[in-house]
């Protein structure tokens, strides 16, 4: 048997010649000097020799493990060499299936409006692919994800991390089903963090709807946030369509903002009555936007849309993170709006809320206009006496 004497005092000679050491290991001296191990073996009556790299990068205890590695294989009826060679394609082939390639290949399966995929893609693009982007789908574990989901909630936004936590986990899902993972990292952390308490469809108090208001006027944000808030709350309609209403959509003569249905939820055509207050911020704002495609630009990619994120955002900065969340602008529009008497045909009309039956949907598209642009500038009126108060 060799020692690390015997080794690293082998001299080179004219031809080339082995130092052997046991069970197959040699360690090969080349007259150029280069010392290197081979592993000598016999597979199917055929004589064969494994590299095992170079002496003294690869120690005698270090050649020795691999020898007895490749003896294992053999054992097997497996070739060394050629598993090997198995082993570093499959290794490229799982560099290129990082989690964001595969991330974008599950996007691109859903049956889904594009301006939901783009909106996946955003939180994708901002939470998840910094961290585990370049990631081998496969090498990402549990901690990579538990990470992700708490840097995520401490920040003030349990939302986007169990938005986070879903889709990752759908991600793994389809990287499982496509033989690209084994498992499902999120699983074994799945609840790892608090129930988001976050009361999201609790109405607001006349009292505090004037707060909250009165606490955006004189929020130092960008103006852009102020006013997609104001907007929302003269209009009832969902935080997306209005973060993401375009020019196009509005006839400020007639005061009416028609919402295409492919940013719908129910994906069908909404004609939404502008009161005087938005017709008027909306003709101010034009003068600063009105050369882009939506009405609020996003900070960072001024031709999109901004998220409507910047609205939580905004909401924790100002302290109402706990007890408000934008999508709760409707649930107390519409317990208001039934207080003050309006028909909850009405109100249902004006939030977008699709009537199962369709002799009703029919009558009510044709009937309910009229009736919810007095509404929603009673509505806008009492939201401007509430502030008042405040």
């Amino acid at each position: 048997m060799l020692t690390d004497a015997h080794c690293r005092n082998a001299k080179p000679k004219d031809k080339l010649y082995r130092l052997n050491d046991f069970r197959g290991l040699y360690l090969e001296v080349k007259p150029s000097g280069v010392k290197a191990w081979r592993y000598r073996f016999t597979l199917g009556g055929k004589a064969s020799m494994y590299a095992l790299g170079e002496y003294p990068s690869v120690t005698l205890a270090e050649a020795r493990e691999r020898s007895e590695a490749a003896r294992k294989l053999v054992k097997q009826g497996i070739n060394p060499a050629q598993q090997r060679q198995l082993d570093r394609i499959r290794q490229a082939h799982e560099a290129n299936n990082t989690f964001e390639v595969v991330a974008r290949e599950w996007l691109q399966t859903k049956d889904w409006e594009d301006v939901t995929k783009n909106r996946r893609l955003d939180m994708l693009e901002r939470v998840v692919f910094p961290a585990i982007g370049k990631m081998p789908v496969r090498d990402v574990t549990p901690a990579h994800v538990l990470d992700i989901l708490q840097k995520t909630f401490k920040r003030g936004a349990p939302t986007v991390a169990a938005e986070a936590r879903r889709t990752m986990s759908a991600v793994f899902e389809f990287a499982v089903a496509t033989l690209r993972a084994d498992g499902d990292p999120v699983w074994p952390v799945r609840k790892a963090l608090p129930a988001n308490k976050t009361q999201h469809k609790t109405a607001l108090a006349t009292g505090q709807i004037g707060k909250l208001l009165v606490d955006f006027d004189n929020h130092r944000g960008t103006f852009q946030t102020n006013y997609c808030m104001q907007l929302m709350w003269w209009t009832l309609a969902r935080p997306s369509e209005v973060a993401e209403a375009e020019w196009s959509e509005f006839d400020l003569d007639a005061a009416i903002w028609r919402i295409p249905a492919a940013r719908m939820k129910a994906r069908k055509d909404h004609v939404v009555p502008l009161p005087r207050q938005a017709v008027e911020m909306l003709k101010g704002l034009q003068g600063v936007t009105g050369n882009r495609k939506h009405l609020f630009p996003g900070r960072d990619d001024r031709n999109g849309p901004m998220s409507v994120a910047s609205l939580r955002q905004a909401l924790n900065a100002l302290g109402w993170g706990g007890t408000y969340s934008p999508h709760a602008t409707r649930t107390t529009g519409s317990t208001r709006l039934n207080e003050m008497g309006y028909r909850p045909d009405a109100i249902e009309a004006q939030l977008a809320h699709a009537d199962q039956n369709n002799v009703r949907r029919t009558y009510n598209h044709a009937t309910y206009f009229d009736e919810r642009k007095v509404m929603m500038q009673d509505w806008a009126d009492h939201l401007e006496s509430w502030k008042k108060q405040a």
